[in-house]
């Protein structure tokens, strides 16, 4: 395979996942925005979702203080912005119309038709505050990239071009649910409020809905919402789709897959095995003994570092 189609078939897939993590934040934010709160203006959950994102900065440098309407033109419609939806959904069409043969016609097809209904809503010049329509935005971008994984899931053959689409997928979800657990920790909740009070408990909720896992949660712990156990299930929990262990075992195995058809192993291999042996052998009270904030910042570094390494074994030409 040329290293320009995997180039593009593995970024198809990071855009899609993105576009579909940056909706379900923006969905969970405007939730926590609308709880009641004695914390009058100065409010963090718009901050907190720019800063999960990538985008604070940006943001910042860009348009200065944070609002809510800002927040959300920058995150769903803003062209500076790289990761806003409506560019991820355009350079994702990109990336698959430049690889349209690589594609199967219902995969082709569903990005095509997704990327077109989305043109339409943002055309109809409405109210980007308006909540029905802003919804609709939302709902579209989560919707296509199920459809969009589904369709690679079930009709595409499994070999590089599949296993370059995965791989894509995997390192944005990690990348995804690392920053999400450091932003909670670290952003989110104030120093005023009580780890467990009624805030926490809703604010946890809600990002447990953010990346579909509170019915998973409630399966796993039997318990009440609690800080660790999330942590736990987000980080050490195989059986979590989104988790970072779950993340790192299917980067290995495609990985793997790779090169077992190229005949060659590098440094994206060994780096990706690294990181899922320090996954496997530690545990949630090392990992809080050691400080969330520092394993995820270390996370996220070795998570960049894999990118690179698939970049230049594999993607530059």
């Amino acid at each position: 395979m040329l290293a320009r189609t995997a180039d593009n078939l593995y970024w198809l897939a990071r855009y899609m996942e993105r576009a579909d993590y940056v909706a379900r934040i923006v969905n969970t934010t405007r939730r926590l925005a609308a709880l009641p709160a004695a914390r009058g203006p100065d409010r963090e959950e718009w901050r907190s979702a720019l800063s999960s994102t990538g985008a604070l900065e940006a943001y910042t440098e860009a348009r200065g203080a944070v609002t809510p309407a800002g927040a959300i033109d920058f995150l769903v419609f803003d062209p500076a912005n790289p990761s806003s939806i409506v560019n991820c959904v355009d350079a994702g069409r990109a990336n698959a119309r430049a690889v349209r043969t690589a594609l199967t016609a219902e995969t082709w097809d569903t990005i095509n038709s997704g990327w077109l209904e989305l043109n339409r809503l943002r055309g109809a010049r409405v109210d980007r505050t308006d909540s029905e329509a802003l919804g609709q935005i939302l709902d579209l971008a989560v919707k296509l990239s199920l459809d969009v994984d589904g369709c690679s899931y079930r009709t595409m053959l499994r070999n590089d071009a599949y296993w370059f689409g995965r791989l894509g997928l995997y390192i944005e979800r990690a990348d995804n649910t690392a920053r999400l657990l450091d932003v909670k920790y670290n952003i989110l909740l104030p120093e005023t409020e009580v780890v467990g009070g009624t805030l926490d408990y809703f604010q946890w909720t809600a990002i447990l809905r953010a990346v579909s896992a509170l019915t998973a949660y409630n399966w796993v712990y039997h318990d009440s919402v609690k800080p660790w156990l999330i942590a736990d299930l987000l980080v050490l929990r195989p059986e979590m789709p989104r988790s970072l262990i779950s993340c790192y075992d299917n980067i290995q195995r495609f990985l793997d897959a790779i090169a077992r058809a190229y005949g060659r192993r590098g440094a994206s291999q060994r780096i990706a095995r690294h990181v899922l042996t320090r996954l496997e052998n530690t545990s949630i009270n090392e990992v809080f003994s050691g400080g969330l904030h520092e394993f995820i910042t270390a996370f996220v570094e070795d998570n960049d570092r894999l990118g690179a390494e698939i970049a230049e074994q594999y993607l530059i030409h």
